[in-house]
């Protein structure tokens, strides 16, 4: 095949069929037209901005409140009086909540909280050690059991025992629960397409929205405390898990379900004895999925009161305190760490065992008797805990968690004066260089503008059905009163995004044609994506103080790992004869990466700008808790003042509009780019 860098020629008559699209080495956009509207539309709107800047913005004082907010304040006084007199407040929901927080308590009670006059929890840290490292070994192998024996000793060593196994108890039992609704939910819709016609469209959402927006509604029905806490966790771990369930059982061959269907099984055993046993692997990467995010809404509920480490990262953030952020941060990350590879160890073990009949080496009988022989130790280091103290109380002497504090702190100090000039230089060229205009931009502009320039950017990228979307979220974040702020934090979003384009493009287009960089690169990558996103606030706040620019830090390092892996993906997926006929006529490095990778891999970078906004937006608004203003602030402020609730759940429904419209446009725009 002939080519050239600038053009394909046509095949003569007698060259046989021509190079598919795939092969071709240099891509076209599908409308040209594209960057023009866009140029146009942009031009518009700064001219718009030109002559009416500040007019017409919509702009809320902070204490200030209008007619939704006050009605959704009632409302909120209302549910208070319904929950004393109410069948369905008082009895209906009183008993679920009441259920889980005497489910909580005793757990807590058993395994991290000293009940009345005992010293220690009636199971120490020596048995609650063994049970958890023999659960491991069961599920996942001896490797795992060691990572969470070391896990657990380090929340002792840190002195964070008590609050570290309070967030394991909420995480936990909100998998439980995930798994037990969203496991059969996958079976329903896979095996059902009404089924499933109906609950995705819900399950979009629910992934769609930022962690934030589930807080104040659940809060309203379900008070303040560990049991809004396990139900906001429960709702928000929930999609993962049925949608991979889904996706498991339509993974299972065709050829192998017609065949097990010609001997005559039923549907019930062709679910328990074909399609289960073939899908396990995947179901258990969606329960791994289901239990990261889990324990990432686990941390953020510490705003509704709910228990665990997430409670002193907020303290410690509201006192700009940034060793005991840290300090709790680490056992964050330590627990998402061990939670992430022991569940990703019991997925290659289920597959081994689909592949072999068992997933470990050791014969059946061999492997029963370590278990009983290793549950018995287990179950007699438990009891010496509840009887010794030496073995329920960890000693004072081996904690270290305020000598790590302390030295964080001084670090951090050192690091601030030291390089005080380079990170204000930084935050003062991204903030009046780009932060500043932006959102001056967006804000201060006329409303009405500001929607024309959505809905015309929406039907450009997207077409009409992008251009619906924006329409009823628009509508919704006007309905709210905070237009203003909404579109002070859509551009914070945005140029969060772009800072985390820039990082994917240049790493992913590495590790797409390096083997070697992706060996580099994919680790740290996938222990920055086991991080939960409320950690990512303590670095950011360290180097850059509370700003709305730490907020845009924390974005960027939270959005960017999964943005990166997919950039790497798309640039990997060019057709290597593209690649061989672009180099045989000379191209250059630069050219072959500017010219053919990058616009062969659009489809790939729409998608990860996707992903990458969303991941932005659900961190930027908790960045309300270190300065970032606007919208995750008034949700902050609708839990510490009452008559800020209506105000802070308005906000909640302006960031899950801003994301669903945001996710539909990229969605509609990559679907026209395919």
């Amino acid at each position: 095949m002939t080519a050239t860098a600038t053009d394909a020629a046509a095949p003569a008559p007698d060259q046989g069929p021509g190079p598919t699209l795939e092969e071709q080495p240099i891509v076209e956009y599908k409308n040209r037209r594209i960057p023009l509207k866009l140029a146009i539309i942009a031009a518009v709107w700064v001219l718009g901005w030109l002559l009416l800047r500040g007019k017409m913005t919509l702009s809320l004082p902070y204490a200030e409140l209008n007619g939704f907010m006050n009605w959704l304040n009632d409302v909120s006084d209302k549910v208070g009086d319904w929950q004393q007199t109410n069948f369905f407040f008082h009895t209906v929901l009183g008993n679920i909540v009441t259920f889980i927080n005497d489910v909580v308590a005793w757990l807590q009670k058993m395994l991290s909280t000293p009940p009345g006059a005992r010293p220690t929890p009636e199971i120490g840290w020596l048995g609650v050690t063994a049970i958890l490292g023999w659960v491991a070994f069961a599920v996942a192998g001896w490797r795992s059991t060691i990572l969470v024996v070391v896990t657990l000793l380090l929340f002792n060593v840190l002195d964070i025992w008590t609050d570290g196994i309070d967030l394991l108890i909420v995480t936990g039992l909100s998998v439980l629960v995930s798994v037990a609704i969203g496991l059969p939910l996958g079976i329903w819709m896979a095996r059902r397409k009404r089924v499933s016609a109906f609950f995705t469209p819900i399950l979009d959402i629910m992934q769609t929205m930022p962690s934030f927006a589930y807080l104040a509604p659940l809060a309203l029905f379900f008070g303040i405390g560990p049991a809004c806490a396990i139900v906001i966790t429960l709702i928000y771990a929930l999609p993962p898990v049925a949608r991979i369930t889904e996706h498991a059982i339509h993974g299972v061959s065709e050829s192998t379900v017609e065949a097990s269907r010609s001997l005559g099984v039923t549907k019930g055993q062709l679910l328990r004895r074909v399609q289960l046993p073939m899908a396990r692997r995947t179901i258990v990467v969606g329960i791994n999925q289901c239990t990261l995010a889990a324990l990432a809404m686990a941390t953020v509920t510490a705003l509704v009161n709910g228990p665990g480490l997430g409670q002193d990262v907020i303290q410690a953030l509201q006192a700009l305190n940034v060793g005991d952020a840290f300090v709790a941060g680490s056992g964050i990350v330590l627990a998402a760490i061990m939670l992430d590879r022991t569940t990703t160890a019991a997925s290659e073990r289920a597959e081994r065992a689909a592949r072999r009949g068992s997933g470990s080496t050791l014969a059946p009988r061999t492997r029963q008797l370590l278990l009983l022989g290793t549950a018995v130790v287990a179950l007699v280091l438990a009891y010496l805990s509840h009887l010794y103290l030496w073995a329920a109380q960890w000693p004072d002497k081996a904690t270290i968690g305020s000598d790590v504090s302390s030295w964080i702190n001084d670090a951090t100090n050192w690091v601030v004066n030291t390089f005080d000039v380079i990170t204000s230089f930084v935050k003062n060229v991204v903030s009046y260089g780009l932060l500043n205009p932006l959102q001056s931009l967006f804000s201060n502009v006329p409303w009405w503008l500001m929607a024309a320039v959505l809905l015309s950017v929406a039907a450009t990228l997207g077409g009409r059905r992008a251009l619906a979307a924006t329409a009823i979220c628009g509508a919704i974040i006007l309905g709210t009163g905070l237009w203003y702020d909404s579109m002070q934090t859509l551009a914070m979003t945005i140029v969060a995004t772009v800072l985390t384009m820039v990082v994917a493009i240049v790493l992913g287009v590495a590790m797409g044609r390096s083997g070697r960089a992706d060996l580099v690169v994919r680790p740290v990558l996938d222990t920055f994506q086991t991080i939960p996103s409320f950690v990512y606030l303590v670095p950011a706040l360290a180097l850059f103080g509370a700003s709305r620019f730490t907020a845009i830090v924390a974005g960027v390092l939270y959005a960017f790992p999964v943005a990166t892996k997919l950039v790497a993906d798309g640039i990997r997926g060019v057709s290597e004869t593209t690649l061989e006929a672009t180099r045989s006529v000379g191209t250059t490095t630069w050219q072959t990466i500017t010219k053919v990778q990058v616009p062969m891999a659009r489809p790939g970078l729409i998608l990860a700008t996707n992903q990458g906004l969303l991941y932005v937006l659900s961190i930027v608004v908790i960045g309300g808790l270190v300065g970032a203003g606007s919208l995750g602030y008034f949700v902050v402020a609708g839990f510490s003042q009452q008559n800020l609730f209506g105000k802070g759940f308005a906000a909640a429904i302006a960031i899950t509009a801003i994301g669903v419209m945001l996710d539909r446009i990229m969605r509609y725009a990559a679907a026209r780019q395919e």
